[in-house]
């Protein structure tokens, strides 16, 4: 999900070194995040090249010091030119050569994880015809196999009519194929109790906790801090990041038990990027800022001057362009 080509799995991979990665996530309130809507229509076709500056840094370093271009992370998938949390959004981000992919994960009426942002089923798909007797269409409150009727690619565009809502075992199932990373949200924790456990399981069945996977591959984050020291506590291994802007202040108590910081880009400065690096997280590596979600060239630009560490995206071609 970051820049690169055929060999970014292993530039990014060697970038982020041991399990760090790059966060993206999607909130209301920050201009150019991601707010509910959508996707910019027009892409920005950059020729599939290597990733700019991955080649030289050793794999292992999880949160170690960075050296040239923030990471490029695809939020949601190539989300600008594909429907958001598809399969198809998925190969999007390859085909423009980007590794590292986010996507946001949820809990059905019967305890299948899928990946899809809202708690809601309507913006993004179809259920409000298909169930029109079920409002508020919450993802909780559908089963798996209802979901999985559901149409999640017209409202993008009629060539995506069709496209599903994947669980979160096709979606590892493609990104394996296309050797890419995932940057994997816990979303709404609070609405799904357990979702912690259920999530490393699937990760673990499907391969995705082996050492490989640990070291290089995979970081999980959520805006609930409570989520991500659950996660820190039953697999210590992992690679987590906290979505949000913590006061400077507060910062070392969660250096305990996240390796990543990662705020909306509009929230930070500098000095902040700057607190940030001064700590060392739970795996003895400086912590890492990766900012969200930065769609324009402006300001990747402004926050790859800070020193951000990565960037999260909707446009990663813009972004790679703008900061490579």
């Amino acid at each position: 999900m970051y820049a690169g080509t055929a060999t970014a799995s292993v530039a990014a991979a060697a970038l982020l070194g041991a399990g760090t990665l790059l966060m993206s996530n999607t909130t209301a309130g920050a201009p150019g995040a991601d707010a509910p809507g959508r996707p910019v229509a027009a892409a920005h076709a950059v020729p599939v090249g290597s990733a700019p500056g991955a080649g030289d840094r050793g794999a292992g370093d999880v949160t170690g010091d960075r050296a040239g271009d923030p990471l490029v992370i695809a939020h949601r998938g190539a989300s600008a030119y594909a429907p958001e949390n598809t399969l198809a959004a998925v190969d999007k981000a390859d085909v423009l050569g980007f590794d590292w992919v986010e996507n946001d994960v949820q809990l059905t009426r019967d305890g299948v994880l899928v990946v899809i942002h809202d708690t809601g089923l309507k913006r993004t798909t179809d259920a409000e015809q298909v169930f029109p007797d079920r409002a508020p269409w919450a993802v909780k409150d559908f089963t798996a196999a209802e979901i999985a009727r559901l149409d999640a690619g017209s409202w993008f565009g009629p060539v995506y009519a069709g496209a599903r809502v994947p669980t979160l075992r096709q979606y590892l199932h493609r990104i394996e194929r296309n050797h890419q990373n995932l940057l994997l949200e816990i979303k709404s924790p609070e609405t799904y109790p357990g979702i912690e456990r259920a999530i490393l399981r699937v990760l673990r069945q499907e391969g995705w906790l082996d050492r490989e996977h640990v070291r290089s591959r995979l970081v999980v984050q959520s805006f609930g801090a409570d989520s991500v020291r659950t996660v820190h506590e039953q697999r210590p291994d992992v690679v987590t990041a906290f979505l949000g802007t913590p006061d400077v202040a507060d910062l070392p108590s969660y250096a305990e038990f996240t390796d990543r910081i990662n705020p909306a880009y509009t929230s930070i400065s500098r000095e902040y990027v700057a607190a940030v690096h001064a700590l060392k997280g739970p795996h003895d590596k400086r912590l890492q800022l990766d900012a969200w979600t930065v769609n324009d060239a402006e300001h990747a630009l402004q926050v790859a001057g800070y020193g951000v560490d990565g960037i999260i995206t909707n446009t990663p071609d813009v972004v790679r362009e703008a900061t490579g």
